[in-house]
């Protein structure tokens, strides 16, 4: 019985085991980063990175946006004109929902030369959003600071996941219609 399931739905297991493959995989590339980074300095290279970008949007948009180390803690202090606003730490760098979108994409593979161009586009284009995104959540919560429940727990995740999961339409999408063409 066991057999017939898995013959049936052979598609099925092949994707699973790919999506979950390169999700544990790549999870754990990241974590050993982490792991590594992390015990020289309190805030990872990459993480510091999203936070300088950050701050050079802010400013770029006519805000005073200043992104300090926090005393030893893995966290950055995000100000705007002065004022505290936010926190960046390693989850907002967006490696994480990068490599949950890139582990869907190879899941869904096709030739290696368009599935490696739309993971990297789509890799560029979430980590930019992502920078975007941590600019104007901070210039929200300088203007609304009693709004931050609601924009940082739910607007602002909508966002970015809402882009992931638009990506990840057009993939099987562009996918189906291939593959129904050949």
């Amino acid at each position: 019985m066991l057999r017939k399931i898995f013959t049936e739905h052979r598609a099925v297991f092949i994707f699973l085991g790919r999506f979950f493959g390169v999700y544990l995989g790549l999870s754990l590339l990241y974590l050993i980063y982490i792991t590594m980074t992390t015990a020289q300095q309190a805030i990872d290279p990459l993480t510091a990175l999203v936070g300088e970008q950050s701050q050079a949007i802010i400013n770029g948009w006519g805000y005073e946006a200043k992104v300090l180390a926090s005393g030893g803690t893995p966290e950055l202090q995000l100000f705007v004109n002065g004022d505290l606003v936010a926190r960046i730490i390693e989850g907002c760098n967006a490696v994480s929902i990068i490599i949950l979108f890139v582990s869907f994409v190879i899941a869904f593979k096709k030739a290696f030369k368009k599935t490696l161009l739309f993971v990297f586009g789509g890799a560029v284009l979430i980590y930019g959003v992502n920078l975007v995104r941590i600019a104007i959540l901070a210039i929200a919560l300088y203007n609304y600071p009693e709004k931050e429940p609601l924009l940082h727990q739910v607007v602002f995740p909508a966002l970015i996941y809402g882009l992931v999961a638009l990506l990840w339409m057009l993939w099987v999408g562009v996918f189906k219609k291939r593959r129904s063409y050949e």
